[in-house]
């Protein structure tokens, strides 16, 4: 009796299990809800989308939107672009989205953009709904040298035919950016920019930044302007102390030329001396000479000597001091004497 119900158990178990794997690979209700919402697909397609790797249920219900929408698409189609990688119920939604915003956009396209990367729903919600990108503090120095810190508003919308193969918002940022850029250094005063923001705008808008872009640039508002620094007075201020430091230089190789030709003339002003000096100690063999060869005298001799002292002592006298108020010059004494 045990054995019995052990055996009706364990049949009842495997035909659940049957069950699972019957409707697993035969998806009764997922075929009985499409054909209810008017979705034309057989059961053995069903089948097949499981040997595929393509869940039917992704499909399905893709189809069944797409229907109530009022949209005609190929089930093949799906399934290759599921196959490749593809959001397909985010296409799904774009084109569903599109198609009631008057937006021209097909399966086809939808794909390309959807396998480039991007985000084909948000690209259509954006075309609905632009968006505003704030840009980063842009530095630029007008004309007469002030420098102006300056934050843009963008608002753009996405431009769907070059959504494949279209650059980013970076690329918009960046062109703003050096647009803003051009517009303040071309302005002659930062005063007439202050004055006029939307001349910024304006000449930024005409340059057709947005040209091979996958957005649209609706408009371009100038929402904050402030004033830094004084470039022009900071570059001349530079300048000046280059000029200075310069200038120190060649003061300094002056100094020090000036400095070496007065070391020249003292070293040339030793070299007479010692010329005198050794000139002065051939005298006494020159007065031998003269003795030995009777040209010089005894009283000429005695006179030369009376000479030279004579000649020191009114070196001696000149050499004197003057003395202050109160104190004898020894002049003096030497007249009185």
């Amino acid at each position: 009796m045990e054995a019995n119900v052990l055996v009706i158990i364990a049949i009842g178990i495997g035909c659940l299990f049957g069950l699972w794997i019957i409707f697993y690979f035969i998806p009764v209700g997922l075929w009985f809800t499409a054909l209810v919402s008017g979705v034309r697909i057989s059961l053995l397609q069903l089948v097949l989308m499981r040997w595929r790797k393509v869940p039917p249920s992704v499909i399905v219900t893709s189809l069944i939107a797409a229907t109530k929408a009022g949209l005609k698409l190929n089930r093949n189609e799906m399934e290759a672009h599921f196959l490749a990688g593809g959001r397909v119920k985010s296409v799904v939604n774009a084109l569903i989205s599109a198609d009631k915003a008057n937006i021209e956009l097909n399966f086809k396209v939808a794909t390309a953009i959807d396998l480039a990367g991007r985000d084909v729903l948000e690209a259509v919600q954006m075309s609905v709904n632009p968006k505003v990108i704030d840009t980063p503090p842009v530095t630029a120095v007008a004309k007469d040298g002030i420098q102006l810190i300056s934050k843009a508003r963008v608002t753009v919308r996405a431009n769907i035919k070059q959504l494949v193969g279209g650059a980013g918002e970076e690329t918009v940022l960046a062109r703003v950016g050096e647009g803003v850029v051009s517009s303040i250094g071309s302005a002659d005063s930062h005063k007439s920019v202050l004055e006029n923001p939307d001349s910024i705008s304006r000449v930024v808008l005409e340059k057709g930044l947005d040209s091979g872009t996958a957005f649209e640039i609706l408009s371009i508002d100038i929402a904050d302007i402030d004033i830094g620094k004084n470039i022009g007075a900071v570059l001349q201020m530079d300048q000046a102390n280059a000029d200075k430091n310069i200038a120190q230089a060649r003061a300094e190789e002056r100094r020090a030329m000036a400095v070496a030709i007065e070391q020249e003339m003292k070293a040339k002003a030793q070299e007479a001396r010692a010329n005198v000096i050794q000139a002065e100690a051939e005298i006494p063999k020159a007065m031998a000479e003269a003795f030995r060869e009777g040209n010089l005298g005894i009283m000429d001799y005695y006179k030369f000597q009376n000479i030279k002292a004579d000649t020191k002592m009114r070196d001696s006298i000149a050499e004197t001091p003057v003395s202050k108020p109160g104190q004898k010059n020894r002049g003096d004494d030497v007249t009185r004497k």
